[in-house]
């Protein structure tokens, strides 16, 4: 082979390719352009919807959300009307064919991430709990902290925060205790059979009445549950203040309240009967030689 002819064929393709690149140029330019104003646009546009969801909803989740797919769908725009100025329309077709196979195989991969992700984007327009609600769901109950797209972050005040992913809050039981702004405790406790029935329940009906954190406004409960071996079981409802006590502090007090009416007016409160008193074998061994 002449080495001259392949300089010279060698001169002509890259002759070629320099004179289209110089045609490409103002094309380029275009699209660079075209990108940065999508650029642009994509974030003007995200913060003008952001403030304008943020003056109708508090829901912060959903609004950024919201900002951010029209961020995503505004640059996907501009990249392919990038691409159709420089004729790449093979190219344009070739992204679209692969981000749906991309989409596909990061579904599979990744399919608690997207369950996390969809269950996430549902609690966050259907608001079955918010910020700052008490709720009890898969086994924990606390304060709730943040609502996450993938995640629910919870306090249990006991110092420790607990996130649980989204889909299982989404698809489990949630008991949100402060919907309505309600809350009724319930005390259960138990009489021998030889106290009046009658007395202990209004005993024990005048002596929740009295704590200063139940509700005057709404009736104070007391039932009879069943019978045991050894003890009337019985149980208290009343409505908790929660502007004045919390409910464990609330619960406290009024067992304590209730066991001391129950002393005070000789009803016996029932304990298992193999169970030994020290207290009172104490008292009788003191009081023998007396």
């Amino acid at each position: 082979m002449d080495y001259s002819q392949a300089a010279g064929l060698i001169y002509t393709e890259v002759a070629t390719w320099g004179r289209t690149a110089i045609r490409y140029v103002p094309k380029l330019a275009v699209a660079i352009l075209v990108l940065f104003l999508f650029t642009f646009l994509s974030r003007w546009f995200s913060r003008l919807v952001v403030r304008g969801f943020d003056r109708f909803s508090d829901n912060h989740s959903v609004i950024n959300l919201t900002g951010a797919v029209i961020r995503v769908l505004i640059m996907a725009l501009g990249l392919f009307i990038a691409l159709s100025i420089l004729q790449l329309d093979k190219a344009v077709t070739s992204l679209l064919a692969g981000a749906g196979v991309i989409a596909l195989a990061v579904g599979f991969a990744f399919q608690d991430l997207t369950a996390n992700f969809i269950s996430g984007t549902m609690i966050a327009i259907a608001r079955p709990i918010r910020v700052g609600d008490v709720v009890e769901t898969n086994g924990y109950t606390g304060k709730v902290l943040d609502i996450k797209l993938r995640s629910i972050v919870i306090d249990n005040g006991q110092g420790q925060t607990i996130e649980i992913p989204s889909k299982d809050v989404f698809q489990k039981p949630v008991i949100n205790y402060s919907k309505t702004g309600q809350r009724r405790l319930e005390i259960s406790y138990g009489i021998s059979y030889a106290d009046d029935l009658n007395r202990a329940q209004q005993i024990a009906t005048q002596a929740i009445q009295a704590l200063p954190f139940v509700r005057t406004d709404k009736a104070v409960e007391v039932h009879y549950r069943s019978f045991t071996l050894d003890n009337v079981q019985g149980f208290v409802w009343f409505w908790l203040d929660q502007t004045k006590a919390g409910p464990p502090d609330a619960t406290s007090e009024a067992i304590k309240a209730l066991k001391t009416a129950f002393d005070q007016n000789d009803i016996l409160m029932m304990f298992p009967p193999h169970t030994y008193d020290l207290k009172k074998r104490k008292r009788e061994e003191q009081g023998g030689p007396n």
